[in-house]
Parts: C-alpha cells; structure tokens; sequence
C-alpha cells in the first residue's frame, strides 16, 4: 500500500482543522468499521456539497478540500478532492481516479458552454476497504439527479460506485469513454491541458479571464438551466 494515499497534500489536506471536525461529525456512531464510516462519508459529500459545473479549475485552490467544505460547491473534481481528503483524515487509504465520460444527460447551457456533451478528466474516489479498491462517485447531489430523472448513486463499501448508463425511461445517460488512471493527489495541469486539448485553449482562457473578471465567482446557476433529458442519441 502506498503510503501516499493516507497522507494530505496541499490539495488533499485532510490534516486541515474543518476536514478532521468535518469527518468526525460525519463517521460519529460508525466505531471502527471503515465501510460504515466510508458510506457515511460519501453521502455527505454527495448532497451537502453542490454541484456546480461553473466554478474555477486552474488553480491547486480551487480543488483544496478545505476550500470546497467551505464554499459548499464544486464541480466533480473538487467534490471528489474533498471525499478523498475526509476518507484520509478517518484513516482510510484513499485516491482520485480520472475517467472521460459522455454525458447524454445534461443541460442546453452546459452543452453550448463547453462546445461538447465530453466531459473530460471526471474526477471519482476509491477507497480501500476489505483488501480491495471500490470506487464511489459523489458527483450529483440527489436533487440534481432527481431532476435528470436519473437514480442517485448509492454507495454501500462493497461494490463499485459508477455512473449507470441509462436513466429512468431508458434513455442514454452516461458512457464512459477514455480512463486516466488514478493518482494521490489531483493533476491540476493535466486537467487544465486536457481541457485545452478537447475545448480549445482560445476557450479555456476566455473562461479563466471571466471567472479572474468575477473573482472566481460561479458563474452561473446550473440548477436553473434546461434539461436536455435524454432527447440526443
């Protein structure tokens, strides 16, 4: 076992003092058991933490676990840091793992924003419980999914954790397409370059002086936008 995945990181900083507070509340009542306090972990992070598309991402901070407990919002990467990192501070190994992933199900303004349905350098955690690595992903609040018509993901500790490939009329959902591996700590250049290769770096750079114009403000309310529901093959 590398002993970097129980370690914090400037990133994954589970040694911070509202991770460790933040953790303990959330495992209180689960005593030794790592699965038991790994499913309490993941719910938290699911639906207290908001997911939103339209926040900074080029910069280590944005992603910094502490950062995104207090901001309360994040897209899946930082959402994912902040599992991670809560994962850690209970003593459970814990890493990031990075797929590129199809999403059939999103919203008009997402599409036209990114320029692709392409969602690249998705951001999960795996957890190492009972000898094995399971993977949990915390992504979609349960209201956003409910609104998707799509099935929140559970998580139990014992199996895999990942994106179903159809919603609840049967629709395509999500198709996984390109996997990146899994790392200790989040590849904040290789996200950034990869975004730049698939959205076009005149793209990415016209986002970056926005959100510096804003102050790295969300920029805009996803949960307000129009659901494509499956309507695109």
């Amino acid at each position: 076992m590398d002993p970097r995945y129980l370690q914090p990181t400037a990133i994954i900083d589970s040694d911070h003092e509202s991770i460790r507070r933040y953790a303990a509340e959330a495992v209180q009542g689960a005593g030794d058991d790592a699965v038991a306090k790994s499913v309490r972990l993941y719910y938290r992070v699911r639906d207290e933490i908001w997911y939103d598309p339209y926040t900074p991402f080029y910069r280590p901070e944005h992603y910094r676990a502490s950062g995104v407990l207090r901001r309360r919002r994040g897209f899946c990467v930082p959402k994912a840091a902040l599992l991670c990192a809560l994962g850690r501070a209970c003593n459970i190994p814990t890493r990031l793992g990075f797929v590129t992933v199809r999403n059939h199900l999103a919203t008009r303004q997402l599409m036209e924003y990114i320029g692709t349905d392409l969602f690249v350098y998705h951001g999960y955690v795996e957890f190492f419980l009972n000898g094995a690595w399971i993977k949990a992903t915390p992504a979609f609040n349960e209201q956003l999914c409910l609104r998707h018509d799509v099935d929140p993901l559970e998580f139990d500790g014992t199996k895999d954790s990942i994106f179903q490939p159809y919603n609840r009329k049967d629709q395509k959902y999500m198709e996984y397409v390109a996997d990146h591996g899994t790392a200790f700590d989040v590849p904040v250049d290789d996200i950034v370059s990869a975004w730049k290769k698939t959205y076009g770096k005149d793209r990415i750079n016209a986002w970056i002086a926005e959100f510096e114009r804003n102050k790295g403000q969300s920029l805009r309310d996803f949960l307000k936008e129009d659901t494509l529901k499956g309507d695109r093959s």
